[in-house]
């Protein structure tokens, strides 16, 4: 990512964490999110046109959205989330924040990328569960690495984050295979 160039660590935990967020308050569905130079463009399902009311009233209709993230915007979404959690300087301290799933989820991704420091990421989520394509640099040259995690690898990581906040780390659960 751009806006970490030079940075000892790419902070991919905050950055999905964050984008999480904004997608659980849009509602969004099925995403698929891919890393360009300047951001991330996500795209998913929304529902558009609910109506509130009895069961025979419209339940709207889903719909695909593409939005793109720049990295400011990423930047602010950080900013944001961080304030959210009551983690910046404010007083008085805003009230606590309940993440939602994409919210968590992405985060957990977020640190299995961050441990394996790929070039260039790419996934996609089905009902929970999510696919990972990672670009990796090594000593034979760049390679291409799949990654998938049920919903309970997901619920798992997400039951393990706070032992994973102190200096002891452990790799994230799925299967890997090499492209």
């Amino acid at each position: 990512m751009r806006i970490y160039e030079g940075s000892p660590r790419q902070d991919f935990e905050e950055v999905f964490r964050s984008i999480g967020a904004f997608l659980d308050q849009r509602g969004m569905k099925d995403v698929l999110l891919v890393e360009a130079p300047d951001g991330f463009i996500v795209q998913g399902l929304v529902t558009s046109g609910a109506s509130g009311g009895t069961w025979s009233e419209s339940l709207g209709t889903q719909v695909k959205e593409t939005l793109t993230f720049l990295d400011d915007d990423i930047a602010r979404f950080m900013e944001e989330a961080a304030a959210r959690r009551g983690m910046a300087e404010a007083a008085p301290p805003p009230p606590a924040h309940q993440a939602g799933y994409y919210e968590t989820a992405f985060r957990v991704l977020g640190r299995y990328v961050d441990e394996q420091k790929p070039r260039d990421v790419f996934f996609f989520e089905q009902d929970g569960a999510f696919v990972l394509r990672l670009l990796l640099g090594t000593q034979a040259g760049n390679r291409h690495e799949l990654a998938e995690f049920t919903r309970e690898d997901i619920t798992n990581m997400v039951a393990r984050g706070p032992n994973l906040r102190h200096p002891v780390t452990s790799p994230g659960s799925g299967s890997t295979t090499s492209a």
